[in-house]
């Protein structure tokens, strides 16, 4: 069965043109001009991912993202045409998978899309991982701090697997997203930094004072071995 997308985009020309090449690639497309009519649908009826501009008629692409993100985990993929790299860093902190500067190459959207859905169904079947109070299960695709799950975007859950299945080893931001096997975000060297932050304000005590997820200086990232 071909993957449902909702794209919530007001300019009925680019709409209408990522309709179709996506539609081409084998999606069912939906079309909601404004954030509002996008929840709206997004509440009745089951998308298998979202592809969100930042700048719509009605309400601010980052609070559509935020009021999304506080009832699901729909993979999101953010479509922006400000320069602004601050607009993309509260994108991500607040819970988008990934985004994409305008203009865009069709080809470039299709490929994000197409990694951030891999990303969402790339957990392999396996026993949870356990690390103290945190079990990582990624059958269910959940995490749990001594048995309270804790919510994280599909992305941040790839990348929280990653580390943990390299515990004790430091990785550099390069070899994590190589290990995520999906497309890496826009030349933005920082992305990474951003979902580690979103982690560890899910799985720490003290997120500013992480022990779990530590960085190494200039190296990357290391996931403790060290039980709670």
């Amino acid at each position: 069965m071909a993957e449902r997308i909702l794209l919530i985009e007001d300019d009925a020309r680019l709409a209408e043109m990522v309709s179709e090449y996506l539609g081409e690639a084998g999606f069912r497309v939906s079309i909601a001009a404004q954030g509002r009519s996008g929840l709206d649908r997004l509440a009745r009826e089951p998308f298998d991912a979202l592809v969100l501009d930042l700048m719509l008629p009605d309400m601010d692409g980052l609070e559509v993202c935020r009021q999304l993100r506080a009832r699901s985990d729909v993979p999101l993929l953010m479509l922006t045409a400000r320069g602004d790299a601050a607009d993309r860093i509260v994108g991500l902190e607040i819970g988008a998978d990934d985004y994409l500067p305008k203009p865009f190459q069709p080809r470039e959207l299709l490929a994000r899309l197409r990694a951030i859905l891999r990303r969402g169904k790339s957990a392999a079947a396996a026993k949870p991982l356990r690390f103290g109070r945190l079990e990582i299960d990624r059958d269910a695709r959940a995490v749990r701090v001594e048995g309270e799950m804790r919510s994280l975007t599909g992305y941040q859950f790839a990348l929280l697997v990653a580390l943990a299945e390299n515990a004790g080893r430091v990785l550099s931001r390069e070899a994590l997203m190589d290990l995520l096997k999906g497309e890496p975000l826009e030349a933005f060297d920082r992305s990474i930094d951003v979902h580690v932050s979103r982690i560890r304000a899910a799985i720490e005590d003290d997120p500013k004072r992480p022990r779990r997820i530590v960085t190494v200086r200039g190296a990357g990232y290391v996931f403790a071995k060290a039980q709670d």
